[in-house]
């Protein structure tokens, strides 16, 4: 999910705690006093910046007197770890810097005046939090556009220091500073010498996995949660590198001990950890760490990650096993719910279907103890049936419709292929005494029967024919009431 698009400035200033005792709410993003342009300046034309009304002159200034700001609090705070707030004035009008740059003329002009090393500069001198986060705000800004993020991203030290800054206590500089990293790793043209940079910084999966397992701040959990995702969508090694258990000891000094390092954090504690804190305050947000996890599974060491730890294994399957049972395409819900839903949906049946597979033998995913899953995968099933009937109805007249249509059946048939494999490994491990209480608890029935052999057939015909020789052993008239209707089922795979 890419933040390709410059962002407005809060207007709210952020004292957020890493691990407030109560979560506080996003702040609102209001609309900041508009930017002074060269009328404002009595400016000549020659003032003003390419085709836009905003005068070169105040920039000038601005920048100028940001300097001077941080040379004068230097200078009358030199021994305080921490400056007192900008005054008033000075961030209003570096503020409205980070409004324009949101102005692609703009953001090349103050790369043309060399903005990126002053604001370098601003960002390693300051002792302000605010600061930071407005300066690295407007870099944000500027690296939504191709030229201007090719510069920011060719300048070391700034690379450098943006990588430390994932160590910040800040969550608005730590937000910034993650919406600028995934903005320049989303250019191509970049994109490689940013992987080299964090490849080499072991500090960055350790901090941005610190972030993860502690934060309660809802925005900044979510851009991390993107920047993994982008990550480890471009980069397989470097997703494999950060799955390996302690893959990197942190960076200690030489003289310390083994014990003065700090722990190294798994990956997907971490990831389960912001998926939590998400799962009620952002869909889009836990949609993200889902894929996360996901992706972590395409790949051998991920695997291996999750059942060569019963502890870590247990609390995912156990977290997503709630999502499926209490918040995914519930009974009450609309059937068009896997429309919405599709993503999310695909993605933790995706994970359970490989946990299921690897580690049958583990209790956690003993079937008997998640026979509702059953219920849960037929209802899903049934669902896009209805969707798929319902797309199949409406009149395609635009070409614009066909294609968001084909799209759309794309992304439910990836749903409905991950679900029947599923389904498919579940009925194989049946057994009479567990169709039984399914029978009692109403999570196997003759409709929801159908329904999963409709979808299953004829791929999955070995798992079908054994399903319904147990079936018949538990519930013969059951398995009578279906033949008329599956024996053409049958016969066609």
């Amino acid at each position: 999910m890419q933040d390709g698009f410059p962002r407005r400035h809060c207007t709210e200033k952020h004292n957020v705690d890493m691990n407030p005792k109560h979560p506080s709410s996003s702040p609102d993003m209001d609309r900041n006093p508009s930017p002074p342009s060269s009328d404002d300046e009595e400016a000549s034309p020659e003032d003003t910046i390419a085709n836009t009304v905003f005068s070169k002159h105040w920039f000038f200034s601005t920048l100028t007197k940001l300097i001077e700001t941080i040379t004068e609090k230097e200078k009358a705070e030199a021994d305080k770890e921490t400056w007192d707030d900008l005054d008033e004035d000075m961030e209003n009008d570096i503020c409205k810097v980070w409004d324009m740059s949101m102005n692609e003329e703009v953001a090349l002009f103050l790369m043309e005046f060399n903005a990126p090393e002053i604001l370098l500069g601003a960002i390693t001198r300051s002792k302000c939090s605010r600061l930071t986060e407005i300066c690295i705000g407007i870099l944000g800004n500027m690296a939504c556009f191709q030229e201007t993020c090719q510069v920011i991203s060719s300048n070391e030290a700034l690379g450098e220091v943006l990588l430390l800054l994932l160590c910040d206590t800040d969550p608005p500089t730590l937000l910034e500073t993650t919406r600028l990293l995934l903005t320049c790793v989303f250019h191509a043209e970049v994109m490689s010498t940013w992987l080299e940079r964090i490849k080499k910084r072991s500090t960055v999966r350790d901090n941005l996995c610190f972030i993860m397992s502690s934060s309660t701040n809802g925005d900044l959990l979510v851009k991390v949660g993107e920047l993994v995702d982008k990550l480890f969508d471009v980069d397989e090694d470097l997703m494999i590198d950060w799955i390996k258990p302690g893959c990197k000891e942190p960076e200690t000094p030489a003289n310390d001990t083994e014990e003065d390092k700090p722990a190294v954090l798994g990956l997907i504690p971490s990831l389960l950890e912001a998926a939590k804190q998400l799962r009620h305050e952002s869909p889009e947000g836990l949609d993200v760490y889902m894929h996360v996890l996901q992706l972590v599974t395409t790949v051998d060491e991920g695997i291996l990650s999750l059942v060569q730890s019963p502890e870590d294994g247990k609390a995912t399957w156990e977290f997503l096993y709630d999502l499926m049972c209490q918040d995914l395409c519930q009974p009450a819900d609309p059937p068009l719910i896997v429309q919405e839903q599709k993503f999310i949906l695909s993605s933790v049946l995706a994970v359970m279907s490989v946990m299921f597979t690897s580690q049958t033998g583990q209790e956690y995913t003993e079937i008997q103890n998640n026979l509702s899953l059953v219920g849960s995968l037929t209802q899903i099933l049934d669902n896009l049936e209805i969707c798929q009937r319902k797309s199949s109805n409406k009149p395609q007249d635009q070409d614009e419709a066909e294609d968001k249509g084909t799209e759309e059946d794309f992304h439910l048939n990836i749903l409905k292929e991950v679900c029947c494999e599923f389904l498919s490994n579940i009925m194989s491990q049946l057994t009479k005494e567990i169709i039984l209480e399914g029978l009692k608890l109403e999570h196997i029935s003759e409709d929801k029967c159908l329904t999963a052999i409709r979808n299953l057939l004829p791929q999955y015909a070995a798992s079908v024919k054994s399903f319904i020789v147990v079936l018949g052993e538990a519930n013969e008239s059951l398995t009578e009431a279906l033949q008329k209707e599956l024996s053409e089922l049958i016969e066609e795979s």
